[in-house]
């Protein structure tokens, strides 16, 4: 999914955390999106409007523009709007939640959000008493009946001094949660997609491993996508510098045979699983318990034994309506292997790269690959990890139909 060009309305409200505001509106310019602003009466308590029109290069609208000689025959409660792309309110407290649910259009947001047929996503930040009063509850769930997505809060401590759950979330997560919500595509609505990524670290001592050059990038990248598209995801990565939003379930092992055990016993959950990471094939016959250590040796040797195969048993064990895709990364006779590999593991789609091609290999932020169809067919894709991602989804659902 493109992220560059959306046209975003940012509504921030009454909360603490609206200081934030300036930082999150950023972030959102970065990506090359162009940017609607709106306070509430009480956000201009906490935030002023000069550094959101100096980041965004717009003016920014406030309570007193609604009904205003100046500014009220732009009727900006509908032609913003009918502008956006996604309205996103964050922090939205607890009045402005009261105000979505009910449909009240006596203030700029609300008639904002009454006019609005576009996506729109509310992050409520507050006190937890006041977060878990049934009264904000009913609200949030009104919200969702009327198709508003409404993002839990974290945990930690408040700006009251309290703790417990009501902050705003990160950055990170209110981005990709509008990115979520912005995706065309929800063809993965209902279904369960288990993701593998990264590499595996097979240890011969405490201090030493055998391993690969895996950042799970791909991985990361194709639990992201499915996750726009509507899927429950459920991500098991090796050992991987990356950071993933708390709606995808993330399950952290070190080795190949951890993540056997894993990917197995989750398998009849799963209707998609993708198998995207570099599993080391092999691991130490004996793994010395303290640090091997040189002692005048001018040789060391080490003996490896096949780890289980993981792609070869979910393949076996294969229920019926399971999609399984797998990956061959490859350095030579890329097309001749990866179908081998299709066959001998009984997978549906499989997905291969020749790692020494440059910008296709380990590490990169764009892979260049063919996808393999048990069918026969053949379709190759280069670009950004995120833009192989959805063409392999793309794939997996075609496969599906």
């Amino acid at each position: 999914m493109r992220k560059q060009n959306k046209k975003i309305l940012y509504a921030v409200s009454g909360g603490v955390a609206a200081y934030k505001a300036p930082d999150i509106l950023h972030g959102w310019i970065k990506q090359g999106c162009e940017i609607e602003t709106v306070l509430t009466k009480a956000a201009e308590a906490f935030v002023s409007p000069l550094p959101l029109s100096a980041l965004s290069k717009k003016r920014v609208w406030r309570e007193a523009d609604f009904l205003s000689a100046e500014y009220g025959w732009q009727i900006p409660h509908i032609s913003l709007a009918e502008w956006a792309d996604v309205i996103v309110v964050a922090p939205c407290t607890a009045n402005v939640l009261q105000s979505a649910a009910s449909g009240s259009a006596d203030t700029l947001l609300g008639a904002i959000l009454l006019a609005c047929r576009k996506p729109v996503v509310l992050f409520p930040a507050m006190n937890s008493n006041m977060l878990e009063h049934p009264a904000t509850q009913e609200n949030i769930e009104a919200c969702r009946k009327y198709g508003y997505t409404v993002v839990e809060p974290d945990a930690g401590i408040l700006a009251c001094g309290a703790e417990g759950k009501g902050r705003l979330p990160s950055a990170e997560t209110i981005y990709e949660n509008v990115w979520k919500a912005l995706c065309p595509k929800k063809d993965l609505s209902g279904k369960k997609v288990l993701v593998t990524a990264g590499p595996t670290h097979e240890y011969i001592d405490p201090v030493r491993y055998l391993s690969n050059p895996s950042s799970g990038k791909m991985g990361y990248a194709l639990a992201k996508a499915a996750w726009y598209r509507g899927a429950e995801v459920t991500l098991v990565t090796g050992p991987c510098n990356i950071e993933t939003i708390s709606q995808i379930e993330r399950i952290s092992v070190t080795t190949a045979e951890e993540m056997y055990n894993v990917c197995t016993g989750r398998q009849k959950e799963a209707d998609i699983i993708i198998k995207a990471a570099a599993v080391g094939d092999f691991r130490a016959a004996e793994s010395s318990a303290e640090k091997i250590k040189r002692g005048g040796k001018e040789e060391f040797s080490v003996s490896f034994v096949q780890n289980k195969d993981i792609a070869a048993e979910l393949g076996r064990n294969k229920p019926a309506g399971q999609l399984l895709i797998g990956f061959a990364a490859e350095t030579n006779d890329l097309l001749a292997n990866a179908e081998k590999k299709l066959l001998s593991k009984n997978l549906d789609l499989i997905v291969v790269n020749d790692v020494l091609q440059e910008g296709a290999g380990f590490g990169c932020d764009t892979n260049s690959v063919t996808i393999i169809s048990a069918g026969g067919d053949k379709i190759e894709v280069s670009g950004t990890k995120e833009e192989v991602a959805d063409a392999i989804l793309d794939a997996a659902v075609k496969k599906q139909a």
